[in-house]
């Protein structure tokens, strides 16, 4: 009847819930968190002071746990590097505290014999005075060279076919129709034959610039070298000297014989050297580097190992650039017997490449770390409440006598 299957119902509902009452209370089992009464909670002075400290421990852990997750991380690999036929970009910004700009020519040369004398092309160069302090304005090498104030208007007269007189070369011209209209197109004329540039008061061109002149007015000014050289991408070495070099059958020489002097101050400071474009995190170990001449004269030489380098961001954008290391000597000089005062870079690359890549730390990691921080710092400072907690117990009943 009606009645009879509606009590089967009633049966067959009630041994449900006891069914799941059973499985609810063996899921109890498997509780490791098991709760006291709040009645039997006991709370302490010692333990807020834990739970505090706690507390703080764990604030700063997570501040560095996100920091660290924040901060870009670069994975390191080395390879052998194949690259071929590349340029070398070398950046430079040296003073020199007490050699004039107007005595300072800058030559590079490598291992494949090319060779580049007095180098005038992104090169600039800032007269200082004895305080380190700027005298003019800075000026680019080439400008210096191509613009001579007191023989401008005879070179451009003659250039433009307006007028004007050819300077004799002194019979260092390359053909009868060569002409030599300022001081230095008369040292580059020598320089081409090799010959020794001596005595510049016989040279009309150099009397009316007044070179000598102008070299005794800068004589206690020093001289900021500013610029960037292309070079080979071969060892080779670039090099800062006083007077004008010149190459004959091969061997390099430099003219100071027009300098009067045979003893030159090349203190200097490095205020920035590299290899190639610059990118996060490079140390450039010559910035900064301060070298005092002790002697009367003398040669520094660095010898630089560049190591090609390739830096990867994030976004796939690959820089190709170099970083390097260094070693150094320092030669007293007396005369120019044991080698030529200046300041002297030899480079060479090494065979392997670095490659750096940008990459970001894991979500998940991050979330590891989270959860090792508050886990870890909660056990700790629950085992230091406990012990605490325990010694003042046993120390209560010290004081009462009732510790058997």
């Amino acid at each position: 009847s009606a009645a009879g299957q509606g009590n089967l119902r009633s049966k067959e509902l009630i041994g449900c819930v006891k069914m799941d009452f059973r499985v609810f209370s063996r899921l109890r089992e498997f509780d490791i968190y098991p709760k006291t009464i709040q009645d039997f909670q006991v709370r302490t002075l010692a333990g807020a002071v834990v739970s505090i400290l706690g507390f703080l421990i764990m604030f700063v852990l997570i501040l560095g746990e996100i920091n660290l997750y924040l901060t870009i991380q670069t994975d390191h690999e080395l390879s052998v590097d194949t690259s071929r036929g590349e340029k070398l970009q070398i950046n430079f910004n040296i003073t020199f505290h007490a050699m004039p700009c107007t005595i300072i020519s800058l030559d590079t040369m490598d291992i494949s014999g090319e060779q580049h004398i007095d180098v005038h092309h992104e090169v600039y160069k800032q007269r200082l005075d004895v305080d380190g302090n700027n005298v003019a304005e800075m000026e680019r090498e080439l400008d210096i060279h191509s613009n001579r104030t007191a023989v401008k208007a005879l070179t451009q007269g003659k250039e433009d076919g307006s007028g004007g007189e050819c300077g004799s070369c002194y019979g260092a011209e390359e053909s009868p129709d060569e002409c030599c209209n300022t001081c230095d197109s008369v040292r580059e004329a020598y320089r081409r034959r090799g010959w020794a540039f001596v005595n510049s008061d016989g040279i009309v061109q150099c009397k009316t610039e007044g070179f000598l002149l102008k070299m005794q007015e800068e004589r206690h000014e020093g001289c900021r070298v500013v610029g960037t050289l292309q070079v080979n991408k071969v060892a080779g070495n670039f090099h800062f000297s006083p007077g004008k070099s010149f190459s004959q059958v091969g061997v390099h020489f430099q003219d100071l014989l027009v300098l009067r002097k045979t003893d030159y101050n090349v203190s200097h400071a490095i205020n920035h050297l590299s290899f190639g474009r610059k990118y996060p995190g490079r140390v450039n170990p010559l910035d900064g580097v301060v070298r005092i001449c002790e002697f009367r004269s003398a040669m520094y030489q660095y010898f630089v190992k560049v190591v090609p380098t390739q830096y990867q961001y994030r976004n796939g954008t690959i820089l190709s650039t170099n970083q390097f290391s260094t070693t150094e000597n320092t030669r007293q000089l007396e005369g120019f017997t044991r080698g030529l005062p200046g300041v002297f870079f030899f480079y060479d690359l090494s065979p392997i490449k670095a490659t750096l890549a940008e990459r970001n730390n894991s979500f998940l990691h991050f979330l590891t770390g989270l959860c090792a921080i508050i886990g870890g710092v909660f056990t700790v400072m629950g085992i230091i409440d406990s012990t605490i907690y325990t010694g003042q117990k046993i120390a209560k009943k010290i004081q009462l006598g009732k510790l058997s």
